[in-house]
């Protein structure tokens, strides 16, 4: 058998073998010595390779044998990545063996961190890796949208459910968390805060004054209530505070204090002091809430009780526990 150029072997079969009858290496492609960690020429294929396919090949008369045949092998050292070949007899006793890492290409490519350059120009492993990458690509790309699609949505719900000036809870928000606990039949209670002399606020200084205002509770109100609390602005200048598992009238009345003593300190705007207070009505669930807008209208009629008392004050409703001797006026 005539021998082809070496370059021509290391352009055509980059992972090329040439084979003494001795079973020595004669010549290797320059894939193969890029993937092994010792010199391949002149040692003893069997010394270097692990043949596992067919079983029983320990020399190179039984290699000999394997002509025509695929056989699977390994390197014995290093990383070992299964490999696939052919071998053809050159008629000399010795062998030519072109070996390819069949569908471990792409383990192979990243543990020998090996290019297009290492390859056959024929081989279809470079078009299954260009598969690989631009599915690898594609589906980058859909998860970085999916993620931005799910912000856009986590995004859009926050908004659907906060009022964008205080960046409390709105209404909506309020409607759904009531459901929420009447299906639970956990108790609660619910302030309705309503800001006394706001209005003259508003009239005196204009609206971006009432604004400031407006944000300044919303501070004491996310500052006063536990952590799981949530803090409503219903609309104007009314609050509504629902407290989960909450109905003790003392610990409620404690927060009320708090809130008018500090919703009262004053707010400083363009060299204007704004000075408001707030009356708040109380409602506590005694049991399974069958339709939570009558506990709004409890909250709601204590409220313009505590008004009607003469405002900066809070007030339970009539049927809630407290609400006998409710009317009190918070320290100032």
């Amino acid at each position: 058998m005539s021998r082809l150029p070496e370059e021509i072997l290391h352009l055509l079969c980059p992972l090329h073998l040439l084979l003494e009858p001795t079973g020595h290496i004669r010549q290797a492609g320059p894939t193969l010595h890029k993937i092994s960690r010792e010199p391949m020429e002149g040692a003893r294929f069997l010394e270097i390779f692990e043949v596992f396919r067919p079983r029983a090949v320990t020399s190179m008369e039984q290699l000999l044998q394997t002509e025509g045949r695929k056989i699977r092998l390994r390197l014995r050292s290093g990383v070992r990545t299964p490999l696939y070949g052919v071998l053809v007899s050159d008629g000399q006793g010795g062998a030519v063996i072109n070996l390819s890492f069949g569908i471990h290409v792409l383990s192979a490519v990243r543990d020998y961190a090996l290019t297009s350059s290492d390859f056959a120009p024929t081989d279809l492993a470079i078009e299954m890796l260009y598969l690989v990458e631009a599915k690898s690509a594609a589906m980058d790309a859909s998860r970085s949208l999916n993620t931005r699609l799910q912000g856009a949505m986590v995004e859009a719900e926050e908004r659907a459910f906060t009022d964008t000036l205080t960046g409390l809870s709105n209404r909506r928000a309020l409607d759904a968390l009531l459901e929420r606990l009447k299906r639970s039949g956990d108790p609660f209670s619910l302030m309705h805060i309503d800001l006394d002399h706001f209005k003259q606020v508003n009239d005196t200084l204009g609206h971006a004054a009432g604004d400031q205002v407006l944000r300044h509770v919303a501070r004491v109100m996310t500052d006063v209530v536990r952590q799981d609390d949530i803090a409503v602005r219903v609309g104007g200048d009314e609050f509504m505070i629902v407290f989960g598992k909450l109905v003790l009238p003392n610990r409620l009345s404690e927060i009320a204090e708090r809130l008018i003593r500090r919703i009262e300190e004053p707010v400083i705007y363009g060299g204007q002091t704004c000075e408001i207070s707030a009356s708040i009505g109380i409602a506590v669930t005694e049991g399974p809430v069958g339709d939570p807008a009558e506990l709004v209208e409890q909250a709601d009629m204590a409220l313009y009780a505590s008004k009607r008392a003469g405002r900066a004050q809070y007030r339970f409703f009539a049927g809630a526990p407290g609400g006998d001797n409710s009317v009190q006026q918070a320290s100032k």
